[in-house]
């Protein structure tokens, strides 16, 4: 154990000084046009009221509007004096933002005004995911948490219409949520959850009722079963992929993948991304998959062939989600270390910076030519100046 002479040095493991010092290094970096807010960034929603703008939530209790092509904060959304830890838009008109928190609560304002709305009260623990849902034309909120139960709001009212848990296998906090676009119906909508637990599962909810869907598998007509597994650890993220003809179901892990379980298929894995470390999150384009974890990176995957394109590496901390902006080309990151970046997907700029990477690799170092060749010195006189300052 190493022994430094700054207080935060003590009771420090080698290991953890040098991952200190390594992200103080890596922190100056601009890579992704970084937006440097003053806290942990936990999640990450579009802002469906400005298609440029991201709806971030904070761990220090707050929702922060981002314009991310202004590169500044258009809002914030305060009332939690906890961590925020998931993030939605929805409700009547579109127009209402949805924080569950640290405090066991969900808390809600206008995205319009601003004005504060009702609070959700009755899980017993930390809210860890929520999403919105309309079931016979009546606006719903489903939540889940680390008290491994998914609650069933109504929103207009604020009552609990549904309390569910998995009665055959036991399950552990609840991660993500996720609404099948293709299965809903209506009169009733399929959820899917991620857990703790390597199960995932999928629920029919309707306004009166709601039942666990039994998966059958296509390679054995007659096996019945009660939950998905295709991984083996923490599911951390659930996104159904609209813009494919089948909107397959993308998962990633704290196994080290991402995966795209095929509906065709029964929900069983048909391609498998190995990020590697905890993969915290997944979207894709039609040509590239993005993926970004615990390992501070965001890596860009060939779509077609499942390899790796390339790595942007900007972050110094955890990114805990990506958004893909509304044009396509472009995909956001938050990250624990306090910074949103945006980067594009467009093929040339990918190209780039692989070259670039190339290049310092091989010893390349790239040339900044002078605007004028006046003023400029040498390093001897460089070295002079700077000592004459040190003398000052």
């Amino acid at each position: 154990m190493r022994q430094g002479t700054s207080a935060g040095h003590y009771f420090q493991t080698d290991a953890e000084q040098a991952l200190a010092e390594r992200r103080a290094v890596k922190a100056g970096n601009k890579n992704g046009n970084p937006i440097e807010l003053k806290s942990k960034l936990l999640a990450a929603i579009p802002d469906p009221s400005a298609p440029g703008s991201l709806l971030i939530a904070e761990s220090t209790g707050s929702v922060r509007r981002v314009d991310v092509d202004a590169g500044e904060t258009k809002h914030v959304f305060r009332g939690p004096s906890a961590p925020v830890t998931c993030v939605a838009a929805g409700g009547p008109g579109n127009n209402t933002v949805f924080a569950g928190s640290w405090d066991k609560d969900i808390w809600s304002w206008d995205l319009l005004t601003r004005t504060p709305g009702r609070k959700y009260s009755g899980h017993t623990d930390f809210v860890k995911a929520i999403v919105c849902a309309k079931i016979d034309s009546k606006n719903y909120l489903i939540s889940g948490g680390a008290d491994k139960k998914i609650i069933v709001w109504d929103v207009e009212t604020g009552s609990r219409i549904h309390t569910i848990q998995d009665q055959t296998v036991s399950m552990m906090a609840i991660q993500s949520l996720a609404i099948d676009p293709l299965d809903s119906t209506p009169e009733a909508v399929v959820l899917v959850s991620g857990s703790s637990d390597p199960h995932i599962r999928r629920w029919r909810i309707t306004s009166s009722a709601f039942e666990q869907i039994k998966e059958t598998s296509p390679s054995e007509p007659n096996s019945v079963r009660h939950s998905i597994l295709e991984h083996e650890t923490t599911v951390y993220k659930l996104f159904f992929d609209t813009e494919s003809e089948d909107v397959d179901l993308w998962t990633s892990s704290g196994d080290g993948t991402a995966k795209c379980l095929s509906r065709r298929k029964a929900f069983t894995t048909d391609d498998t991304i190995r990020h590697g470390d905890h993969v915290r999150a997944v979207t894709v384009t039609e040509q590239w998959i993005i993926t970004a974890g615990r390992d501070e990176d965001v890596k860009v995957w060939d779509r077609a062939s499942g390899k790796l394109y390339c790595t942007l590496d900007g972050h110094y901390n955890e990114v805990t989600d990506l958004v893909l902006l509304a044009d396509g080309n472009r995909v956001s990151s938050v990250s624990i270390d306090g910074t949103v970046r945006t980067w594009s997907l467009h093929k040339s700029e990918l190209d780039r910076i692989n070259k670039e990477k190339d290049e310092k690799a091989n010893g390349v170092e790239k040339e900044t030519a002078p605007e004028s060749g006046e003023g400029l010195m040498t390093a001897e006189e460089e070295a002079e100046l700077a000592a004459l300052m040190d003398e000052d």
